[in-house]
């Protein structure tokens, strides 16, 4: 797949779900965003796990898994058995080859799927988490109700994600754009609303953006690296178009200092019912529930 086209082949919404799970399974997306693929990394993926303060053995779901090192990660950290969801089917060996490397074959397990269509009954898990994903998710109301549906009463949501604040420029409103998790981020109020309007309660919220600019430092840097051993090897890069990704880098780097673009994490919950079991907390959980009910 070009990079250097405006992706006019992306005919319907399917297309662009495929074309985003196709662009974070390649080569390009880990050279230039990291083996992680969100800002803040592992530190942050561990932040939002110790919010959610579930007890070992509970059932996690991760969305748009990418290549499952923030799944094994909580596996190996909380002790949860992670199930990693992704739509790209590239992801099914990287995701049990960095399980098995970690020794947690047992607790981590990749399925082939669609957020917005989860493969599972309802009310299975204990949490659900997704990093940086649902802003590149054309029907976001849809998955979050999904995510609802999968989830145990009291089950946990996690979500970090971009923000936006304001209007875009022309270049961060492409479909390039939108699949770098740009074009259609939301207000952090916005992504409030689409958790409430499926039903969950968010009782945490979090500022992150200084990760997003880090991250967007990280991949100028790596652009020029590119580019300097393109030039220095003479190498034609004929799917990637340099010029335009240092072109949309520099915009979203404005952006960022501008305040146009930011990084927030959201911790919710599924209300309770009496109909069903509650998940299993932990005792980080149990002291922020109480901070958050507190006036």
């Amino acid at each position: 797949m070009s990079t250097s086209e405006p992706y006019s082949f992306v005919a319907d919404l399917t297309d662009l779900k495929r074309c985003c799970a196709t662009v974070y399974a390649s080569d390009w997306a880990r050279l230039l965003l990291g083996e992680s693929l969100h800002p803040g990394g592992l530190a942050l993926t561990g932040r939002l796990g110790a919010l959610l303060g579930l007890e070992r053995n509970a059932r996690v779901l991760d969305v748009a898994s990418g290549s499952g090192h923030s799944a094994v990660y909580l596996a190996e950290r909380f002790g949860w058995s992670v199930t990693a969801i992704d739509l790209a089917d590239e992801h099914s060996t990287a995701v049990t080859a960095a399980a098995a490397r970690a020794g947690a074959s047992d607790r981590v397990a990749f399925v082939r799927g669609d957020a917005e269509a989860l493969p599972f009954a309802d009310e299975v898990f204990d949490a659900v988490i997704c990093e940086c994903a649902l802003c590149t998710f054309p029907a976001k109301a849809i998955a979050c109700a999904e995510f609802f549906r999968v989830l145990k009463p009291g089950g946990r949501i996690g979500l970090s994600d971009v923000t936006r604040n304001g209007s875009l420029p022309d270049d961060l409103a492409s479909v390039l754009a939108w699949v770098a998790c740009i074009a259609d981020a939301q207000p952090i109020a916005g992504y409030r609303s689409l958790f409430a309007a499926a039903g969950f309660a968010i009782d945490h919220e979090e500022r992150h953006d200084s990760a997003l600019q880090q991250l967007v430092d990280d991949i100028r840097k790596r652009l020029l690296g590119v580019e300097l051993i393109a030039k220095l090897q003479d190498l034609d890069l004929p799917d990637f178009d340099i010029a335009h990704a240092k072109s949309l880098a520099r915009s979203a780097e404005h952006a960022v200092r501008s305040g146009v673009l930011g990084y927030g994490l959201l911790v919710g919950t599924k209300p309770l019912s009496a109909s069903a079991s509650g998940v299993r907390w932990g005792p980080e959980s149990r002291a922020h529930g109480q901070q958050a009910e507190a006036p």
